[in-house]
């Protein structure tokens, strides 16, 4: 992997580190406060540690496809949770990693996700880009 694909696997990687830490912490401290947010906030590092190794491993068929459900759960999980964050604040209690549409990670959540179907379905394995 080169180029733009090692950029997204690190940015990946970075987020992955990032939102484990925030829901590590979050939950440890202050679960009974906002246990959806925090849930939420576990669920996002899982999904972005699995698509960071998904997309490491791509390049065999079955992680490609695990890269594509990881990213398109992902995507779906940005626009729900950010959607409901806006239309129902009372839910969440305090932000999750993707709230407001991934807002206190300057929306990377939001814009990742594009960038990662962008970048698999112009790298399909067998297939020279």
């Amino acid at each position: 992997m080169t180029g733009i694909g090692r950029v997204l696997v690190i940015v990946y990687a970075v987020m992955a580190l990032a939102a484990t830490g925030r829901s590590f912490v979050q939950i440890v401290r202050r679960f009974d406060e906002a246990p959806l947010a925090y849930s939420l906030s576990a669920l996002a590092a899982v999904v972005y540690i699995l698509a960071t190794l998904a997309l490491i491993l791509a390049h065999r068929r079955g992680w490609y496809t695990v890269a594509w459900i990881a990213i398109v759960f992902e995507l779906v999980g940005v626009l729900v949770v950010g959607t409901l964050s806006l239309v129902l604040p009372q839910l969440f209690g305090h932000d999750s990693v993707w709230s407001f549409f991934g807002r206190g990670y300057l929306f990377i959540p939001l814009v990742l996700p594009l960038f990662g179907l962008w970048w698999l379905r112009t790298h399909r394995p067998g297939v020279q880009a």
